[in-house]
Formats: C-alpha cells, structure tokens, sequence
C-alpha cells in the first residue's frame, strides 16, 4: 500500500469562513455551556459591529463524542436524527437561529426517555477519530435553517460566517486529529478559578501551541456570585482568581471575560433555552440592565470576531 509522507493537509469544513474552538483540559468547567453562549452571542452581534453590513451566520458543532451537552442546552435532545443531504451529508439541526451537529442526534432514542442523552458510547480509539472526520468534514452548513436549500448545490445557501466547536476535556485523540485536520482560527480555553482546574487549563493553552495553533484568549467560568448590593464586592465562590490571572499572565494570553455563577444559566440550559436569550439586543452597551452573564458573553463575542477579523487582515488562514 502506498504511504503517505508527512502531515495531512489541513482544510476548513465547507461552506464554514472561520472556526472557533472552545477547549480546556479539565471536564466539569462549564464548557459547552461557554460554547454555547459564545455562538448565540456571536450570532447577535449587531450588523454595524460585524463588518460585512449584517449579523453572522454562526454554527455550532459538538464534538464531545463520549458526552455531548449541546442537544440537550440547545433543546435539540428529543429531535430526532438529522436527515441526509443529496450528497449524503448530514444536515445540522436548528434551534434558536443556530444550526447544530452534534454526535448526540446519531445515536438510538431510549424507548424510556424518547432521548439518546442516556446511551452510553463504548468505543476504541479508531472508531473515535472515525466519528470525528465525519462530524468535521461530513456535514452541510450550508443555509442557516439546514433546509432544502442546502441539498441545491449551486444557488443554495451560503454557509457560515463562524463555526463554533465544543470539544471534549483532556488532549487525546479528538483534539490531535481537530488540531491535525482542520484549519483553526480562534481558541478560547475555560477555566475555573481552582488550581487543579488551571493545572489543565495550562496544559491545554500548551497543546494548542505544541500544534501550531494560537490560542486567543482565556475565559474564567463561574468566577464570582454578584451579591447584587452595590456596595458589596462579588463572592469568590470557588477561589480567588488570582492564580487565573497569574496563569494567564505567565502564559501571555489576554482575559476574555469573568463568567458570574447567575441562577439563569443552569436552569435555561435545563431546559434547552440558555441564559444569553433573556435579552435580544444584539449591542454591549444594551446589557447594562441584564443579568451580567450575557453581558460577559457579548464582550467575549466582539473580543472573538475582532481577533478573527485581524487574523483575516493579516492573510492567515
């Protein structure tokens, strides 16, 4: 058989302008809860903000083969599997505006639940990188609803602006063959103030670097509970941040936002109906009477397509 010299070549999902990641080396931190935010909030981003004149069309793919969340934060987890282009790509599944993939919709509904959240997923490590491929490189983003018009070809939709991608804890084979495959422009690494989940975090930030990728920023999920008094200071639930910043300022990686612990953001992703929706207004300056979370996911969103923006400027990717 013949043999292939050297790396593969790295390419972008069709019908996908830019690609967001959204890692950390820790489980439990809050992740795709992050990612799914940051998408929405991408997707709001008013039209003069943007550059191109209108919104971004955003996407959002899960690939937490072993524990995907979006269906179930994006109140996707009861619809069914995706159906099958002419092409014999899978067509992503919308709610909210944001056309999603996600290993979730693949796998048999529990004849309890109607869902497929409670099937476990036994496989080695080939089948894993398998499912990767084809979650990266085998779906049609093309149109924002997945529609008909995306099984056009010529004259169909026009796919998206960003793709947004969740990715599972730790630096195995997901993230080597992501980071291998695929053409990535931003990285937003979470963490939580706890030294054992900036001990990954670190690792994390250095993965991406060992691979050629540079990460954009870092976000500090759960970091405070506003006590909501204007005279007293945030409760540091869970730690100080201060070995956040230290491990940021070490790492020469700029502070993309402070995510407050807000009572909202757990029940509206119970319920497939996140917390950034509570208000529609597309501006930063329009959250100052909103709970502070979308606040915080707004100012990540401009901080993200800036830094995407710039990168295109300069002629990378």
């Amino acid at each position: 058989m013949p043999r292939r010299s050297g790396p593969p070549t790295k390419r972008r999902p069709a019908f996908v302008g830019s690609t967001l990641v959204i890692a950390s080396g820790k489980g439990g931190v809050g992740k795709s809860t992050v990612a799914v935010s940051t998408a929405l909030s991408l997707a709001k981003l008013s039209p003069g903000s943007t550059g191109l004149g209108r919104s971004l069309r955003v996407g959002l793919l899960d690939l937490d083969i072993f524990g995907p969340s979006v269906p179930k934060l994006m109140g996707l987890d009861k619809a069914g599997e995706p159906r099958l282009s002419k092409n014999g790509q899978l067509v992503p599944l919308t709610n909210h505006g944001i056309p999603t993939m996600s290993m979730g919709y693949l796998l048999p509904p529990s004849p309890d639940t109607g869902s497929a959240s409670d099937a476990p997923i036994v496989w080695r490590g080939l089948m894993v990188q398998k499912a990767t491929q084809q979650l990266l490189f085998d779906v049609d983003w093309r149109g924002e609803q997945g529609g008909p018009e995306a099984e056009e070809g010529a004259g169909g939709g026009s796919g998206l602006d960003v793709l947004v991608i969740d990715t599972p804890p730790g630096t195995g084979d997901v993230l080597l063959s992501l980071t291998q495959l695929m053409i990535i422009d931003s990285v937003v690494i979470v963490s939580t103030p706890q030294d054992v989940a900036l001990i990954d975090a670190r690792r994390g930030v250095r993965m991406f670097e060992k691979c050629g990728v540079q990460v954009t920023g870092m976000a500090l999920n759960m970091s405070h509970l506003e006590t909501g008094m204007a005279s007293a200071a945030p409760l540091e639930v869970f730690g100080s941040s201060a070995s956040f910043d230290k491990l940021a300022q070490e790492l020469q990686v700029p502070v993309l936002g402070r995510i407050p612990i807000e009572s909202s953001i757990a029940s509206g992703g119970d319920r497939g109906q996140p917390g950034v929706l509570q208000n529609p207004s597309p501006s930063v300056e329009s959250h100052a009477a909103a709970p502070s979370a979308p606040r915080v996911f707004a100012t990540m969103a401009e901080a993200v397509w800036r830094d995407i923006q710039r990168k295109r400027s300069l002629g990378g990717g």
